[in-house]
């Protein structure tokens, strides 16, 4: 193995921007993480960043297989609006209108700057 390799990509470790709750995602600088652990503001914890996710979601939302989902993180969920929200997968599954949450494919990639 070579030498500058440090970990797996797919649960890499993080340094916590705030408490966060395992199972809440969460912003850390352009990346959205899944976190798998909770942890203090400041401490280490472990996440996806890739992968499929049942999350918290808009409840007044229907999503069809595919749909791209955006993240709220005001709210601390997925939508599909697109205003002041970062892009972030697609519905993994169909969702219906009502329901509290939903199964993300998360992209893995840096989330950037809010879609206008």
């Amino acid at each position: 193995m070579a030498t500058g390799f440090l970990q797996e990509g797919e649960n890499p470790t993080h340094t916590a921007p705030a408490t966060v709750t395992a199972g809440t995602c969460v912003k850390v600088g352009d990346a959205l993480v899944y976190p798998t652990i909770s942890a203090a503001s400041g401490a280490q914890f472990t996440g996806c960043v890739r992968g499929v996710v049942t999350h918290a979601k808009l409840s007044a939302q229907a999503w069809t297989e595919g749909q791209q989902v955006n993240w709220d993180d005001t709210n601390k969920r997925f939508t599909t609006v697109t205003t002041g929200n970062f892009r972030a997968g697609y519905a993994y599954r169909v969702a219906n209108n009502p329901s509290a949450t939903g199964q993300v494919m998360l992209y893995g990639v840096g989330l950037g700057t809010a879609l206008a």
